[in-house]
């Protein structure tokens, strides 16, 4: 692996960033970071950030999950049941019920239902329990790197490497096999565009369930929820809920779930 020093004397002869050079398997990694690194830098990116990004390696298993997708094949009954939905409505209620005043308030700042909060919660992490066993910033630079992905994922990458420099991801950030991080799953773009520091602490951190949780009222409130409108299919909150996965099944069974919720 090429060394930070070297990255570095690369950055400062470089006049102009060029598009780093995508490719199918792990022999071109290193030099696409190297190429990314002057993007990067050209974006504003610090030490940190370039650090983490140095630090990434070829995320095989991440390649092979992204190359094997056979979820959402299922009809909503099943899928249902494999993901636990009695389980998810039970907790989801009982979530809501021991800290109504915390679902109040983020009711009340951002016009989203806590069932369906706590319905996409249950659903990305069972309630924080599995959050991930994969290196954040190296799923989502091999994801940038791969030919079939780089559209989509470069920017994702961009963010997380700018959100290392803000404190809100480490090189050692723990996320799912995609680069999604926290108890509901954020891509590092969405952190950067969506992410709420609820605690107030100064910093963004969606492991932190606060952040996390608020982060996701925002979300959905920033693409459209209508305060107090109905989200099941064919009323208007349903098509938000679209933006938060693309599979049909997934958006059913949220919905479903919520509505479970609310009783």
């Amino acid at each position: 692996m090429r060394s930070l020093a070297l990255l570095a004397s690369l950055l400062l002869t470089s006049t102009a960033a060029a598009a780093a050079t995508c490719g199918n398997d792990a022999s071109g990694f290193n030099a696409w970071k190297q190429q990314f690194a002057q993007e990067a830098s050209a974006q504003g990116v610090g030490q940190r950030g370039l650090a983490a990004l140095d630090a990434t390696q070829y995320a095989t298993r991440t390649i092979s999950a992204d190359r094997n997708q056979k979820s959402f094949r299922y009809e909503l009954d099943e899928f249902l049941r494999i993901r636990g939905a009695d389980t998810i409505v039970a907790q989801g209620r009982e979530k809501i019920a021991n800290n109504p005043n915390f679902y109040g308030a983020l009711e009340e700042r951002y016009g989203v239902a806590p069932s369906v909060i706590v319905a996409i919660w249950g659903m990305e992490t069972g309630f924080g329990n599995f959050m991930g066993d994969s290196n954040v910033v190296s799923a989502i630079a091999t994801l940038a790197y791969d030919c079939r992905r780089s559209d989509f994922f470069s920017p994702h990458a961009m963010a997380a490497l700018q959100l290392v420099d803000r404190g809100s991801l480490s090189s050692g950030t723990v996320g799912a096999m995609h680069g999604e991080v926290g108890h509901t799953q954020f891509l590092p773009g969405n952190v950067a565009r969506y992410g709420v520091d609820g605690d107030g602490n100064g910093v963004v951190d969606l492991t932190n369930q606060v952040d996390a949780l608020a982060s996701t009222a925002n979300f959905l409130a920033q693409k459209g929820w209508q305060r107090g409108a109905g989200f099941q299919e064919g009323q208007p909150n349903f098509a938000v809920i679209q933006e938060w996965n693309a599979a049909t099944v997934y958006q059913k069974a949220i919905a479903q779930m919520a509505g479970r919720i609310d009783g």
